[in-house]
């Protein structure tokens, strides 16, 4: 599915919507060049979840868990990991293979341990088409290859 947007209120609802139909074990990993707007679309799939809190990228804490929602929601930001092996020292498995849901910004660095079923979301810029225009790519295989 790709979709273009046009502001970053609709990048959040494209994340609210694919929140709201998210379910248990869903592993969505999140690519795309600084300031895209990763962090909208998960504030957007966290709110489609039902959680209320404030969503922010958890740069320096690698995860950071949130179980208010209609399902807990592990939101990863993998930019500052070295190798996957750090990644080992949070205890990813936990979260990747639970019942919540996880979403990982920049996710392509941790390439060799996501599972084989994860739903890969690609957000570029084409300043071409205006500042806030987003192309969004969803659950299209070959965004990692």
């Amino acid at each position: 599915m790709v979709t273009e947007t046009f502001c970053a209120e609709e990048t959040f609802e494209l994340g609210r919507s694919l929140g709201e139909q998210a379910k248990p074990g869903d592993i969505y990993t999140l690519n795309g060049d600084l300031g895209v707007g990763k962090t909208v679309f998960s504030q957007g799939l966290a709110k489609g979840l039902g959680i209320a809190e404030p969503i922010s990228s958890p740069t320096f804490t690698i995860v950071q868990v949130y179980e208010e929602g209609r399902l807990p929601f592990y939101h990863f930001d993998v930019y500052r990991i070295g190798d996957a092996e750090e990644m080992e020292e949070i205890g990813y498995q936990d979260y990747f293979y639970g019942n919540g849901v996880c979403l990982i910004e920049w996710a392509d660095l941790i390439r060799e341990i996501l599972p084989e079923k994860v739903i890969p979301v690609l957000i570029e810029k084409d300043l071409e088409k205006g500042f806030d225009y987003r192309k969004i790519t969803v659950g299209i295989e070959e965004v990692y290859e």
